[in-house]
Order: structure tokens, then C-alpha cells, then sequence
């Protein structure tokens, strides 16, 4: 079944573009960056590990490496096809019932900040859903001045260049984002809708779905461990 484009989402680009306008070799290219350093280091050595919105696999497969058990969720069958080692399962993540918990749940790529409060209690719902009574979620969330400090370019060391180029309120607590991925051979644009959260905000969303912040694991409070509200 074709998945519509979520609203106020759209990408450009070659190759295959998902729902929310991800482009699928954009983010083949992507490095992973200091992420699965993060998550190492803030859970037990070969946990099992539920990733949402995994993507090609850009922090699977480090994590993989790690000594990491993964499954890999995501929506946009063409993203899941570049995922290697680790079991797939194509669906929306606010759709997910696997029946099964795991040690760690990971919502990362700013996902926690879905405009439509619906999908957003949905997807924290799944990780409440799916977490061990002694596990943990960890998310990561927006920079405090992401939509402030725009435009902004970042050369990446691997040779491309970001840019989120506007920040724009659409609605109540709605803003709509538009970014720039420039290679030396291709460039890709991505447009999506998010709703910013302040420490505050994030911390009642959470405790809205049964979540507990038990500490922000980053000086820029940018990636969180939180656990089931009863732990």
C-alpha cells in the first residue's frame, strides 16, 4: 500500500523521497555522527534495542557493531531495504503493536516534536508501549535555539553542507522548516512541520504517555533517558 505524504511534509531531490520528505540516498549519505556514542554509553552493554524511525540504518549499523541486538522500524519500505543485520519491520511507528519489550527504545531524529498531537502522543505511546518494566526510552529532542538561530549552515568534515534556511509559524505552536543538503554532486531540500517543545512542554508530554525524564544525558539537554513513570 502507497503511504500519502503527511501534511506540510515534502522533499526534493533524486532518488526515492518517503511521507515526511526524507530523500532515501540523502540519508545513505548522512554520517552518523556522535549518536551512537550517546546511546552507548547510556544503557547496559548488548541490550536489545526497538529503533523508531530507523531509517537506512545510519545508527543501526553502528549500534549493530556495538554488541547490539536492533529492530529496525520505520514507515518508507525503501529506507528499510539499505538496513543490514538487523530484523525490519515496515509500519508507522504510531501504528507499532509488536507484543514484545525491550531494554531500550529509541525515538531519535527530532520525531518527538511531530506537529500533529495526535501522531506525537501516538509515537510515545509505542515506546511506553514497548519498553521493559526496567528499561529505558531515550529521545532526542530539538536544540533550544533551532528555530531562533536561522537561517544557519554547518560544513560538515565529510565534504557537504546543511542549511536550515527558514523557521516559519504555520499555526498555534506549529512552525514549518525548511532545509538544504548540499553535495558536490547533488542537492536535496526537505520542508516538515514541527511543534517546539520546551524543557517543560517535553517533560508534560512525557509524563502525558506514562514517562519519567531520568536525565538528560547531553549539556544541551538535546538527547534524554526517560523511563516508565512507575520505575
Amino acid at each position: 500500500m502507497e503511504l500519502k505524504t503527511r501534511a506540510g511534509h515534502q522533499g526534493t531531490g533524486p532518488g526515492a523521497i518517503t511521507p515526511d520528505g526524507c530523500a532515501v540516498e540523502l540519508y545513505s549519505r548522512l554520517p552518523a555522527g556522535p549518536e551512537p556514542d550517546i546511546v552507548e554509553a547510556a544503557v547496559p552493554a548488548g541490550a536489545s534495542m526497538l529503533e523508531l524511525g530507523s531509517g537506512v540504518g545510519r545508527m543501526t549499523h553502528p549500534l549493530l557493531e556495538r554488541g547490539f541486538t536492533v529492530t529496525a522500524v520505520d514507515e518508507s519500505p525503501e529506507m528499510l531495504a539499505r538496513v543490514r543485520g538487523a530484523r525490519t519491520i515496515c509500519s508507522p511507528i504510531e501504528d507499532l503493536d509488536l507484543g514484545e519489550r525491550f531494554d531500550v527504545v529509541l525515538l531519535a531524529s527530532f520525531l518527538v516534536h511531530a506537529a500533529d498531537l495526535d501522531v506525537r502522543r501516538g509515537l510515545l505511546r509505542t515506546c511506553v508501549r514497548h519498553v521493559a518494566e526496567d528499561g529505558c526510552v531515550l529521545i532526542q529532542r530539538e536544540g533550544e535555539d533551532y528555530h531562533s538561530r536561522v537561517p544557519r549552515e554547518r560544513r560538515d568534515p565529510h565534504g557537504f553542507t546543511v542549511r536550515i534556511l527558514s523557521s516559519e509559524p504555520v499555526n498555534e505552536g506549529v512552525r514549518s522548516v525548511h532545509a538544504e543538503y548540499v553535495f558536490p554532486d547533488a542537492t536535496w531540500t526537505q520542508t516538515f512541520r514541527v511543534r517546539p517543545l520546551t524543557k517543560e512542554q517535553f517533560e508534560e508530554a512525557l509524563a502525558e504517555a506514562g514517562l519519567r525524564v531520568d536525565r538528560y544525558l547531553t549539556e544541551d539537554r538535546i538527547w534524554v533517558r526517560a523511563v516508565p513513570a512507575a520505575a
